[in-house]
């Protein structure tokens, strides 16, 4: 079900609840779990049958250059972004858009579902608006609730302000604190919420007689919290992208062009508009050229008349960057661009990486798909082995899948995917998968191949094992349902049925991925790599006591 609303999308709460130095006014609902019995922000696999990481949200901004209204239909572009994006999220979604000609007033549409179910031709014709921002979630710290679908929209005193976010706040806990103890009442636990509310108030030492200084506020945000988010944030006539200091999220810039624009160089080509997104695979399909990655602690102002950079927030010298390193392996989709590379091809160098260390004498190279395949391929080259696939999947078998008999729970029965046998028969097999994380999806798989016939089925994954749970945004189980914690590789062979089992290391997966990459300067360069090393960035987040 999605809900619509046009305008005033908050309801007013007594002034002398709010920010006394900002006189801000909230919006929102409540929600019936806004208490749950948790101790951290970790989120329950959603079905019977989840079985390794979830990703967390994507976000998604666009706005029209040059005189308004514009030619361009903002609200479908950001619609098929989201749609790009949907592998980040698919419980819920929603976008925001404004004329660019009142700070009172957006047109707001979101709810629980897919992008395709929730906008149909009547909810995009009441998007109207020369900019706006959109969002795809998967909740990682909130509940999965109408109440917690962004963007979110306040109203402040100057206006409405509309926040997506990608990630999630290490010290959450500290901020809450800080919020509610204004005298701000928050009606989820969202930290989406949170980061507006906390927007709301101007800093001590920022004048703002001639009205608010949204770039200061953000600033100020941001010494607040260290990390982790990609932010886009709509005030009136512009847009806000605010990469954390640390860049553990992705964040990138794109420059709408003509549709006849061609490959000509993007410096050359007239800009009808600028879009920003947590990845560039959705770019093309929009007519839109990836320009650049919005830097680590940048804020980047985006207006009719084009962008620019406000502010970098500086992270302390003796921290590195910490981009999160599983984009890489798993949550990015295989087009888009990180550090200068297209994603397939460092997964690409991650499988050449994997045969350099774990060399096998084989008949063929297949994958796990389609998440190992690009992986896949690249062992084979390095190996010299062809590669052949040797599973299909069944792309319509969702998460409420009835569970299965006695009979083919003992066959050990892979739902999801078919075997190709003539492809498998007699044949000694190196099967390359991204990652394994509960480990109760490969047993079924390998069984399937050695019913059709495989004499050997050797399991090699193209990322180190997983042992530590993820505190920015990613969906990663407790530490007791890792079963890189239960088993080591050879003990995980036996237990699934593999002849051998082998990972990437932690060195080889970092070199794998610097392998294509822009030049940079090694001082703004580095992995956030926790869930593999235990090694957190900004440390453990506080225990939080809602």
């Amino acid at each position: 079900m999605a809900q619509s609303d046009s305008g005033n999308c908050c309801a007013k709460l007594n002034k002398d609840e709010c920010c006394q130095k900002t006189k801000d006014v909230v919006l929102s609902g409540v929600s019936p779990k806004m208490f749950p019995d948790k101790i951290y922000k970790s989120v329950q696999p959603k079905g019977e049958d989840a079985t390794g990481m979830t990703c967390e949200c994507g976000v998604f901004g666009a706005i029209a250059c040059g005189d308004y209204p514009t030619q361009l239909d903002i609200a479908q572009m950001i619609c098929l972004g989201l749609v790009a994006l949907q592998h980040r999220g698919q419980e819920s979604a929603g976008i925001v858009t404004s004329l660019g000609k009142s700070s009172k007033n957006f047109s707001v549409h979101k709810g629980m579902g897919m992008i395709n179910n929730l906008f149909n031709d009547e909810a995009i014709r009441k998007l109207k608006g020369n900019l706006g921002i959109g969002h795809t979630r998967y909740s990682t710290a909130a509940a999965s609730e109408v109440v917690n679908c962004q963007p979110f929209v306040v109203h402040t005193a100057h206006g409405a302000l509309a926040i997506a976010h990608n990630g999630e706040l290490v010290n959450c806990e500290s901020l809450r604190r800080e919020v509610l103890e204004r005298g701000v009442g928050l009606s989820t636990h969202s930290d989406s919420e949170l980061i507006a509310q906390s927007l709301c108030c101007a800093p001590e030492d920022v004048s703002e007689h001639d009205g608010p200084n949204w770039p200061a506020r953000i600033r100020h945000f941001m010494t607040l919290a260290p990390l982790s988010y990609s932010l886009v944030v709509m005030h009136k006539d512009k847009i806000y992208a605010v990469r954390d200091s640390y860049g553990n999220r992705p964040l990138c810039l794109g420059k709408i062009v003509p549709v006849d624009a061609g490959h000509a160089n993007i410096n050359d080509q007239l800009a009808e508009g600028w879009v920003v997104s947590s990845e560039s695979c959705g770019f093309l399909s929009i007519g839109a050229r990836y320009v650049r990655e919005v830097e680590p602690g940048e804020i980047i102002e985006l207006s009719r008349n084009g962008y620019r950079t406000v502010d970098i927030v500086e992270r302390p010298d003796y921290k590195r960057m910490a981009f999160c390193i599983f984009e890489y392996v798993y949550f990015a989709r295989s087009d888009s661009m990180f550090e200068g590379q297209m994603v397939y091809s460092a997964r690409l160098q991650c499988g050449r990486q994997l045969a350099r260390e774990s060399p096998l004498d084989a008949d063929l190279v297949s994958s796990v798909p389609e998440s190992g395949t690009a992986a896949a391929h690249g062992y084979a080259r390095e190996s010299g082995l062809p590669f052949g696939e040797v599973l299909c999947k069944n792309r319509y078998v969702g998460r409420t899948f009835i569970q299965p008999s006695t009979r083919l729970r003992q066959l050990g029965v892979a739902k999801k995917f078919g075997a190709l046998a003539q492809n498998v028969e007699g044949k000694r097999i190196v099967l390359v998968d991204d990652s394994i994380v509960r480990g109760n999806t490969i047993g079924p798989i390998i069984k399937l191949l050695r019913d059709a016939g495989a004499t050997e089925v050797h399991i090699r994954i193209a990322s180190p094992p997983l042992q530590y749970p993820c505190y920015m945004g990613i969906n990663i189980p407790t530490r007791e349902e890792l079963i890189a914690n239960k088993l080591n590789a050879d003990q995980l062979a036996d237990h699934v049925g593999a002849d051998s089992l082998a990972y990437l290391s932690v060195e080889g997966l970092v070199k794998a991925v610097q392998m294509n990459k822009a030049h940079v300067n090694p001082l703004k360069a580095g992995y956030c790599t926790a869930c593999l090393t235990g090694e957190y960035p900004g440390g453990l987040p506080e225990e939080l006591s809602w």
